[in-house]
């Protein structure tokens, strides 16, 4: 049995420090400790205080996934990376995102369509999908909204509006080619493509 020595308020927050027979046992959320109105001078074995850890990193969990989802829509994945870095056990992740999956606050989906929408004018289709499968999105899903969003032209107008751009002010000789196939290169965009609006933007310049 241990005894409950001490419970103590951090801050202006809802979370206290929780000390067992003197020695400190963790942070634990106002909501847990009320739940089980806890209080000093209390004795529980271990098996108690093991659950109760449980129970609070659980509760933690979900309300700090909640709370980075307010600032940001993130994959699956990128949530469950996200609270691993706050050092959150699996079992307690697991568990947080499979509820904020069911409340529907996560969905893998919207967020490709949203990204693709919001830097396809700066990205080419094979960028696109590389960044997007290392957020944990599902390449199906990716194959489907590129297809939906961008087509061949579109991506060939964004080459050459970003050739456009990179070309402004610059002399046209042997450097400036090499920086802009450079350029597009690392953008994600295919040496035809690349070639084929360099020849358009020089052409046009005659």
């Amino acid at each position: 049995m241990k005894q409950i020595t001490e419970i103590k308020k951090i801050g202006k927050g809802e979370r206290y420090y929780l000390y067992l027979d003197d020695e400190f046992f963790g942070i634990y959320e106002a909501e847990i400790l009320a739940r089980h109105s806890l209080k000093t001078g209390q004795c529980f074995d271990e098996d108690f205080y093991e659950k109760l850890k449980l129970e609070n990193g659980d509760y933690a969990c979900f309300n700090r996934g909640l709370g980075v989802l307010e600032k940001s829509m993130k994959t699956e994945k990128m949530l469950k990376d996200y609270l691993k870095e706050k050092g959150y056990p699996i079992v307690c992740i697991e568990k947080a995102v499979e509820k904020i999956k069911n409340y529907g606050y996560i969905d893998d989906s919207q967020f490709c369509e949203n990204y693709i929408n919001s830097y396809s004018k700066n990205k080419s289709k094979r960028k696109l999908k590389y960044d997007l499968l290392s957020k944990g999105v599902a390449e199906d899903v990716i194959d489907e909204k590129l297809k939906e969003i961008v087509d061949d032209e579109s991506e060939h107008q964004i080459c050459l509006s970003l050739g456009n751009k990179y070309l402004k002010n610059k002399d046209i000789d042997l450097k400036t080619k090499q920086k802009f196939f450079n350029h597009l290169a690392g953008k994600g965009f295919g040496f035809g493509l690349i070639s084929q609006v360099w020849e358009e933007i020089v052409n046009g310049r005659n």
